[in-house]
């Protein structure tokens, strides 16, 4: 035998990385105890941002438990989508009793994250679809922000049977929550669907591809934007197997105004595309939207960064007419508006303005009022067009 060199170009040994922050996520999943991969009963909590150390931490194709075949799959998807996430993941025993989920294991991820986090999953494929989990989640999210530690809630429950599942979930503050109802009906997903160790018939999800969208996403983009973010999968379902196409236009449309997010298909394209970018919020809220809730926690994190050391510092007033010192007003103004300055250079926000009243009285309160009014980049939902025939144009 003639002598031979082979040489084989190996691929994602160098994760890829993204500037700033908004690609930080993280993915929650909850298993019976005895099957929760060996590195994560001591620690719970790792950052995993490649799949190859996801695989190195125990979370694998081959392994014995369906639901870390499952985790595997998503995670995949996830690097999939976005090769340059950064991604913690927190694996944890799942509560003994159904009633005790109280999602405070977001808390511990995101606290082991540093509150870097811009967007979190959680898989609970084999729990039903709740609306006192969404009300519990959004308890989370709120108590995070007001720990300065913003984030999204993804979360992905059971989906027993979608023709029956609950349209009042949505209502007036849920904005820190959407609900992932859709998954793959072809491929890995559907394979995992239809795997005989799934008995229950839990819900695989697309909770990784549709992470994997949103931490892709710049924040004022909407993950439903076509020429931007295919999902990727073929064939789109939802999570108790049923197939997009297989289901009435109108109970399609019904699950669309209940805020839900799920795979659909658009004409004259190939794949499939989010629905819309819902938050479980009502559908009038400013915070509708995932990308409206993303944009201002930006603005609310930046405009932070910049006016924390102005705390305990002094301002001026004018001798005279006992109002703030002009000089004092624009200086905090200017503050104020780096963060903005920055977002409307990225193209995140149309526009914006800080107000400070010179009027305010600081000397007695201590205490010093600004408003900030930020205009969106809208996102264009949808487009009419007239068309006809002319004698001549």
């Amino acid at each position: 035998m003639s002598t031979k060199l082979t040489i084989n170009r190996t691929n994602g040994n160098v994760p890829k990385t993204l500037p700033g922050e908004d690609h930080i996520s993280g993915f929650v999943a909850y298993l019976p105890e005895a099957e929760l991969p060996e590195s994560f009963k001591t620690e719970h909590v790792q950052a995993l941002s490649t799949i190859d150390a996801a695989e190195a931490a125990g979370i694998t194709a081959d392994s014995t438990s369906w639901a870390v075949k499952v985790l595997h799959y998503h995670l995949s998807e996830i690097y999939r989508v976005n090769p340059a996430v950064s991604l913690y993941v927190g694996l944890f025993a799942k509560p003994t009793i159904s009633d005790n989920y109280t999602f405070a294991e977001l808390k511990t991820v995101q606290n082991f994250a540093g509150g870097r986090i811009r967007q979190i999953a959680v898989w609970c494929g084999d729990r039903n679809m709740s609306a006192d989990d969404i009300v519990t989640l959004q308890g989370i999210g709120d108590a995070l922000a007001a720990e300065a530690a913003e984030l999204s809630i993804l979360y992905a429950p059971k989906v027993t049977n979608i023709k029956q599942i609950t349209k009042e979930a949505a209502g007036t503050g849920k904005s820190r929550v959407s609900v992932v109802i859709c998954q793959a009906g072809s491929g890995t997903g559907a394979t995992l669907y239809k795997d005989k160790a799934n008995a229950a018939k839990s819900s695989v999800s697309g909770l990784g591809t549709v992470l994997g969208l949103l931490s892709r996403a710049k924040v004022h983009q909407s993950i439903a934007w076509v020429r931007e973010f295919p999902t990727g999968i073929t064939l789109p379902a939802f999570g108790d197997g049923t197939l997009y196409r297989d289901l009435d236009k109108a109970l399609i449309e019904q699950l669309d105004t209940a805020r839900y997010l799920f795979f659909v298909t658009q004409p004259g394209q190939t794949g499939s595309y989010m629905n819309d970018s819902h938050t479980m919020d009502e559908a009038t809220s400013d915070y509708a939207a995932i990308e409206s809730v993303r944009t201002m926690d930006k603005a609310v994190r930046g405009i932070r960064k910049y006016i924390v050391p102005e705390l305990g510092g002094n301002v001026y007033v004018d001798a005279e007419s006992g109002k703030l010192a002009s000089y004092s007003v624009e200086n905090l103004i200017t503050v104020a508006n780096l963060a903005l300055e920055e977002m409307e250079r990225a193209g995140e926000l149309s526009g914006y303005k800080a107000d400070i009243d010179p009027d305010q009285d600081v000397a007695s309160t201590g205490t010093l009022d600004i408003v900030i009014k930020n205009v969106a980049s809208p996102v264009i939902r949808h487009i009419n067009i007239k068309i006809g025939f002319a004698k001549s144009v």
